[in-house]
């Protein structure tokens, strides 16, 4: 029976283009998960889009003299094309700048509202008498009270990872021009997110399956008791506040932008012309969630949403979080105010998008940092994509093209290593399908590739470009126990490497798109005509690794 699978990714904000960062923490991950589940026949709906109503827009608009729409636009078309060259499947990427959105966004404000779980209070606010304007929280820094890092913002400090109140800030500075602001008093309205104390740590606990790094700072938030956050502010640009008389504030972005997993749900189904079509991912026990985000929006997922969701009523919770931690570059901190970032639009102009879905997803941080070197990149798209994998595709697809007629060949009765290989190929198929199900994409593409050498290391005892010239009946056997094994890797590497294996399911001689094939074992039918094949992947050079680290921390992109 098909699972139903909502797929909900972080909603990046639209002042600037994406980095590997962003792509490693949530993205990849999210189109790995995706396609898996696709090409395993269930129901997916992969949502996300831009976020422009956050403060990073209005700073950017600020630097350029443009207006925040502008610049959200921009930016919103810039990711569109990157997704899809790198092959990242949303079945909608939208933005919080649309109608559908802000109608979803005081419908719940709304309602909860209704059920008491939203008030008003007096907070005080920071003004900059020099800017004559209010700071929204990222307007405003300081030092952290909790870890004393120097670059907190007004609302969260990343060193430590706390949410952070404005007023809390020490020795605060206005981001615009370094003075200090002063605080006065506003009403707003609060959410209250001290009455779920109770209800989240007793659905925390029953989540097992989490990841150590989600489940483990989620409880540490809960043991340090939750606090109430204010979600409206004194701004112009964001979604109105429903509510007489807070027409000049908006609804602040931590309380709106997570509500866009839903909104885009409901856009989608209407798009589809089945408005009510989002309810399927939504509603009831057969629908499963996963957040894909960073190691810095954790909470936001894992607690706050939660509790909207809870106030909100009749609505599934999150059923997993697997949140990545941070991809450095060349060893250092990634930093995209000092242009230390490898922005992915630059890449895609100069490289394929396979090779680097290939690294990051093998060198995934699912666990802890990992780093993106141009020297590694360099050796696992040379020694692994093109020397393991590529070799193997290769080789076996072009001697049996050009010796068997351009068809699979008739095998005989198989060997011990021939029955031996097959036996691991299904059983990596199966490890792969269980790694994948658990968001353990790393183990699984690892486990894809070690079968890849497996089977080089069988033909290169095999030699059936050796044994031809004497027992073609063999060398038939090893090549189709070889076509057989590559007939499977094409389809566990294919979460990962989506554009070469569609290239190796038409090479091997399948029509239409290799999701529809699905995901159980595929034997190939002696005598099925192949495609010539090309190489898969293009050896580079090891001048790139200058050329490309001498870019970093260059003029901005």
């Amino acid at each position: 029976m098909s699972e139903r699978i909502l797929v909900a990714v972080a909603w990046p904000y639209a002042n600037g283009s994406l980095h590997l960062g962003q792509i490693a923490g949530a993205y990849l991950p999210a189109d790995i998960f995706a396609r898996y589940h696709r090409i395993k026949g269930n129901e997916v709906l992969m949502v996300s889009g831009a976020d422009q109503h956050g403060t990073p827009i209005t700073i950017r608009a600020d630097q350029e003299g443009k207006k925040p729409g502008e610049i959200a636009a921009r930016y919103n078309r810039e990711f569109l094309e990157s997704w899809q060259r790198l092959g990242i499947s949303f079945d909608l990427f939208t933005t919080t700048g649309t109608e559908n959105h802000a109608k979803v966004t005081q419908d719940i404000f709304l309602k909860l509202m209704e059920g008491g779980y939203i008030y008003k209070a007096i907070v005080s606010q920071p003004y900059c008498p020099q800017c004559q304007r209010y700071l929204p929280d990222r307007y405003i820094e300081g030092t952290c009270p909790f870890c004393g890092s120097t670059n907190a913002r007004g609302d969260q400090c990343d060193d430590c990872g706390k949410p952070i109140n404005p007023e809390e800030l020490v020795d605060p500075r206005c981001r615009l021009c370094g003075g200090t602001p002063r605080f006065q008093d506003s009403e707003h309205f609060f959410f209250k997110l001290s009455a779920f104390q109770k209800q989240l740590g007793d659905w925390v606990k029953k989540q097992s399956h989490w990841r150590p790094n989600v489940r483990n700072l989620t409880k540490r938030y809960l043991k340090e008791g939750l606090r109430d956050r204010a979600i409206t502010r004194d701004i112009d640009w964001g979604v109105a506040v429903p509510v007489k008389g807070f027409e000049d504030k908006r609804i602040y972005v931590w309380f709106e932008a997570v509500i866009g997993y839903l909104s885009a749900s409901k856009e989608w189904a209407q798009k589809q012309g089945d408005g009510e079509g989002w309810r399927s991912f939504w509603e009831g026990g057969k629908a499963k969630s996963y957040y894909f985000i960073g190691k810095d929006n954790i909470p936001f997922h894992t607690i706050i949403w939660p509790a909207m969701l809870m106030g909100y009523g009749g609505l599934n919770l999150p059923y997993d979080v697997p949140a990545n931690e941070f991809l450095t570059i060349e060893g250092k901190k990634l930093s995209t105010s000092r242009n230390w970032a490898v922005w992915l639009p630059e890449y895609l102009s100069r490289y394929e998008p396979d090779p680097l879905r290939y690294l990051l997803s093998i060198n995934m941080p699912e666990n802890g940092d990992t780093d993106f070197s141009w020297r590694e990149f360099l050796r696992r798209n040379n020694d692994e994509l093109v020397a393991t994998y590529g070799n193997l595709v290769n080789r076996v697809l072009t001697f049996v093209y050009k010796n068997f007629n351009g068809g699979v060949p008739e095998p005989g009765e198989l060997d011990k290593p021939g029955e031996a290989i097959i036996n691991s190929a299904r059983e990596t198929l199966n490890t792969v399908d269980t790694l994948l199900s658990q968001c353990h994409f790393k183990q699984a593409i690892m486990a894809g590739m070690a079968l890849a050498h497996e089977a080089n290391r069988y033909l290169d005892d095999k030699s059936p470009w050796k044994v031809i010239k004497e027992d073609r009946k063999t060398a038939a056997n090893s090549l189709y126990v070889a076509l057989n094994v590559i007939c499977q890797l094409k389809t566990m590497l294919y979460p990962f490497l989506p554009f070469s294996s569609q290239k190796v399911h038409e090479y091997l001689g399948f029509a239409g798109k290799i999701e529809d094939y699905g995901w159980d074992w595929q034997d190939l039918p002696p005598g099925q005509k192949l495609l010539e094949p090309k190489p898969l992947f293009t050896k580079l050079d090891d001048k790139l690794i200058d050329e490309e680290t001498a870019r970093l921390g260059q003029a901005n992109c």
